[in-house]
Parts: structure tokens; C-alpha cells; sequence
């Protein structure tokens, strides 16, 4: 790393470097954390990966709607008026000594009891006692070492996702079977069991039968279990008079079956069992990344994914009081604090409006806004905190009607089945056409 560059986030330090410790910090922020680092003994840090930490960013009152208890309840997975449990979203975890930090927490305050990394989700579940931390100071404590979390108005919904495993179940029956499969047809690859019935291959042609009727054995919960979606799916669309990409897929692991069932019937040979296991494992192995992969990349979520929880309101008498989004109604006064997103449509009242409508629009430009001219939900502040006048509630503001258009309503899983069934048909067509004209061809000879 670069002598200039910041020993904590790895930022180039400019002209005007923090030294601490003979490193060298871009600003107090940094030299902040790694203080709060090497004062618990959290040294090893950086020692996993060099500047792998974030600058941390100030809150400025960010998280008061954490001291509201309803809302709290919200969040929180399990309390048993000690003991709470929370599972917050972290963006910026992207390495090891990220995990390394996270389930330590419990050195930088003795009221966390555990912190568990789900490094794929981006996410920690916190163990802590409420007796002596809230869940307020829970949070503050994360961005406060640059891990700070994402909470939106979808984590306060609360609504429980349903995980469909029956491709993982499919997926080990499948391998089980593959794997003792091809232990059993070991004989067979090295020709041991063909062998004369004699010296140290005695058994195994004496036991020949017993091998291949267990390989059929094996191959019976493939067959009816792990991979009769792919019978179903050609089924249907036979029956719709449609030749998709499972027809050949199915067909194939038939023919297999039924050849290699017949050779061990009638003592022709093994059969083919390995190869039956197999295709079915590797093709629900490939289905399974393509399941991980489109999940990942899927965008099939609602504004609420990237609104807050709560806003600021002012009341008539000028004060300031924490309340959710979905009871903000016309003609509240609302503060937008820096780096906060714009919740309903309204009107600049104070301050100098920097606003980043990219989320919206596409546009990365921000927009400069005076006094007296109409924001739009959606735009997040990027200088300082700014008043505003609440022209609509959230479910009427200008993002919401947006998020609600009906491009955004198709069906994406059912445009991408229809593109890979038109490509399948003429390979289809294709395959069995190649099929039956070498079986002509073979027979001729």
C-alpha cells in the first residue's frame, strides 16, 4: 500500500495527513476507529487485510427513531426483557477482518454478548443485553467503526421469506446416490470383476448381481425423486404441444434407465447407472448456481426496500419528535438530515437542498433546489439538513406511482422460462433429429 495512502480505509491522505502512531490517517474519522481498535486490543484487524476498514460518516441524530419503542419491537427477532436479539443488514462487509470485527464486538462493549456473520447476506445478528445497551447504541457503536447499517422500511414490515429447499434435498439425494454408484461400478471401470473366478477377485465375481441390483437400487430415487421435474416439465409441455429444453433431458434419462435395467435383467453387461446418477446431479447442480445466481442479481423488491423507517417532523411549537414514515400526511414539516432519503413529495422550506435523484432518474448530476421549489420522493440530501413541507403521504408520492408501473409488475422469471424455451425447441428438434438419423445410419451398417 502506498506510503500516502490511509492506514484504515486505504484513501489517499492528500497533502494534509493525520499521524498517529506513525501511520498515517486521511481523517479523524479513521484515526478514530483505529483508536477505538487498538484501545481493545482489536490490533489483528488490520492484520488480516491492510486498509480494509470504512470511513465512518457522521450521524447527526440519523438513528433517534431507535429510542421509539414500537418501532424497535419492530426490529428486533427475540427479547425476553434482558436478552434481545437484532439482525441488521451491513453493506460494507466485504472481508474477512470485516467478519473478524463483527464477532468481536463483544471486546468493545461487555453488553454484547455474540455477534454471527452471514457473510453472503451482508448481515450480523447482534446477541446483546438490553438492560445496560439499546438498541440505539447498538447501532451507533457499528457506524461508529464504519460498519454501519441498513435499515429500511422493509425490515420494519417484518415479513418472513419462505426458502424453497426442496432443490438442495433433490440435490443431495442425487449426489448420495452418484457417489456410492460409482463406488459400486469400480469392478466394472478396471475390469476386475470380469476377471477368472479365482485369486483375489473371487468375490467380486461371486457377488457380480448383488452390485448392479443395488446400483439399480441407488437409481430408483433419482429416477422418481430428484429428477422428475424434469419428466413433469417435459409433460406439460408435450401436452401444450410445446418441445421445451427438459424434453431431451428426459428422454435421455429414460432411455438410461430402462437400457441399463434391462442389461442387468438379462445379464447383458452393468448398464449405465453411473451415468444416469450423474447427469441428474450435475444438471440440479447447474440449476442450483442458476437459482443462487438469478436470486442474487434478482431486483423484485418495492420502495420500501430504500426508504426509511422513520423521518424527523417538526412539530407546530418547533420541535423536533421521531415518527414513522407511513403517518407522515400533508402539510407536515419535515428535517432531512445529510445523506438521508427524501421520503414524500414537498416543498423546500429552509436550507440549501443538494439533492441526488439517481435512485429515480438514472441521473448521477445532483440537483441544486432553493427555498419555495417542489422536491420529489426518493432524492437523498447530500449537504447538510434541509426543512421541507409534505405535499403527499408516501404511498401517493411520485416514486411510489413510479414503483408501481406495470413494467415493473411483469413476471421477469416467466420472460426468461419463455426466451429459454423458444432456444430449446430448435435444439430439441435438433438433438433428435441428429438421434434418430445416426440410429438409421448405425442400423444400415
Amino acid at each position: 500500500m502506498d506510503s500516502n495512502n490511509c492506514f484504515h480505509c486505504g484513501d489517499d491522505c492528500g497533502k494534509k495527513a493525520i499521524v498517529l502512531d506513525d501511520k498515517k490517517f486521511c481523517c479523524n474519522g479513521c484515526k478514530t476507529v483505529y483508536e477505538i481498535f487498538s484501545g481493545n486490543d482489536l490490533d489483528y484487524y488490520y492484520d488480516i487485510q491492510s486498509a480494509a476498514g470504512a470511513t465512518p460518516k457522521t450521524l447527526d441524530g440519523r438513528y433517534d427513531f431507535l429510542d421509539s419503542t414500537p418501532i424497535a419491537e419492530k426490529l428486533i427477532e427475540f427479547n425476553d426483557g434482558d436478552l434481545q436479539i437484532i439482525n441488521l443488514y451491513i453493506p460494507h462487509i466485504h472481508c474477512s477482518s470485516c467478519i473478524w470485527v463483527l464477532e468481536n464486538l463483544n471486546k468493545l462493549n461487555p453488553s454484547i454478548k455474540s455477534g454471527q456473520v452471514d457473510f453472503p447476506k451482508k448481515t450480523v445478528r447482534i446477541t446483546y443485553s438490553s438492560a445496560t445497551i439499546s438498541l440505539k447504541e447498538v447501532v451507533l457503536l457499528l457506524a461508529r467503526i464504519g460498519y454501519e447499517p441498513y435499515i429500511s422500511l422493509d425490515d420494519f414490515d417484518n415479513k418472513k421469506k419462505t426458502v424453497d429447499r426442496s432443490l438442495i434435498y433433490k440435490l443431495g439425494v442425487a449426489g448420495f446416490a452418484f457417489g456410492n454408484v460409482m463406488f459400486l461400478s469400480f469392478p466394472d471401470y478396471f475390469e476386475l470383476s470380469s476377471s477368472d473366478a479365482s485369486g483375489g477377485e473371487f468375490w467380486l465375481n461371486k457377488y457380480e448381481p448383488v452390485f448392479r441390483w443395488l446400483m439399480f437400487l441407488f437409481s430408483l430415487p433419482v429416477i422418481f425423486y430428484a429428477g422428475r421435474d424434469y419428466f413433469i416439465s417435459a409433460y406439460k409441455g408435450l401436452h401444450s404441444k410445446i418441445l421445451n429444453i427438459d424434453v431431451p433431458i428426459a428422454l435421455g434419462i429414460l432411455v438410461l434407465f430402462i437400457r441399463s435395467t434391462l442389461e442387468i435383467t438379462f445379464d447383458w453387461g452393468s448398464g449405465f447407472f453411473d451415468s444416469l446418477t450423474g447427469l441428474v446431479f450435475f444438471l440440479l447442480l447447474g440449476k442450483f448456481f442458476q437459482q443462487k445466481t438469478y436470486s442474487f442479481l434478482s431486483f423484485e423488491r418495492d420502495y420500501k426496500s430504500y426508504f426509511p423507517i422513520a423521518i424527523t417532523r417538526i412539530s407546530k411549537e418547533g420541535k423536533e419528535e421521531t415518527t414513522q414514515v407511513h403517518d407522515i400526511k400533508r402539510g407536515d414539516r419535515l428535517l432531512i438530515r445529510n445523506e438521508e432519503l427524501i421520503p414524500v413529495d414537498g416543498i423546500l422550506i429552509n436550507g440549501q437542498a443538494r439533492i441526488d435523484y439517481s435512485f429515480v432518474t438514472g441521473e448521477s448530476e445532483p440537483v441544486t433546489k432553493e427555498s419555495g421549489e417542489k422536491v420529489f420522493a426518493g432524492g437523498k440530501q447530500l449537504q447538510g439538513a434541509i426543512e421541507m413541507g409534505a405535499l403527499k403521504s408516501v404511498s401517493q408520492s411520485y416514486l411510489t406511482q413510479l414503483w408501481g408501473n406495470s413494467i415493473f409488475q411483469e413476471d421477469k422469471a416467466s420472460k426468461f422460462q419463455t426466451l429459454t424455451d423458444s432456444i430449446g425447441r430448435r435444439f430439441t428438434i435438433a438433438v433428435l433429429s441428429i438421434a434418430f438419423l445416426s440410429a438409421v445410419f448405425w442400423n444400415l451398417l
